[in-house]
């Protein structure tokens, strides 16, 4: 007997987390708020600032978005399609990529698109009943999200 389960494995999972950059910005307003507690007491200033900094880090790290496909959906925060849905996958880089995020963005599209992150996936989506006609999604390995698109519509 053949098993006929979709397959719920994933096959890409992608977190769009921020730049290295970003995080020792971010990380820098803890020195600034430590400052604030000097005149309570060094030792209570340097604690609210690390602590500061650890939370500010690890909520810039958790709050992110997260694209995904497994199961046969399409998982890009907190929108998800099934892949059945849609087009071709068309993974971009460098001016493409820059094109499709910029004047090339279809005004009925649904967009994930984060700063620091170069590549972008655009999918047309071919659901009549839907009015959304694409969805342009941010990844640093749009290759391997559009691959993981076409073998999931299999």
């Amino acid at each position: 007997m053949q098993n006929n389960a979709p397959d719920a494995r994933i096959s890409y999972r992608e977190r769009l987390s921020p730049s290295l950059w970003l995080l020792v910005t971010v990380a820098l307003a803890g020195p600034m708020v430590s400052l604030i507690f000097v005149p309570v007491g060094s030792t209570i200033a340097l604690i609210v600032g690390a602590a500061v900094s650890a939370l500010l880090v690890v909520a810039f790290i958790v709050l992110n978005p997260v694209v995904s496909v497994e199961g046969g959906v399409l998982r890009a925060g907190r929108a998800h399609i099934d892949v059945s849905h849609l087009g071709a996958p068309v993974a971009l880089n460098a001016e493409e990529a820059r094109q499709a995020r910029g004047p090339g963005l279809p005004a009925r599209g649904w967009h994930l698109i984060r700063g620091g992150i170069d590549g972008i996936v655009v999918v047309p989506n071919l659901d009549q009943d839907d009015p959304v006609d694409t969805w342009t999604i941010s990844s640093r390995t749009p290759d391997r999200l559009a691959a993981a698109i076409v073998a999931a519509q299999r």
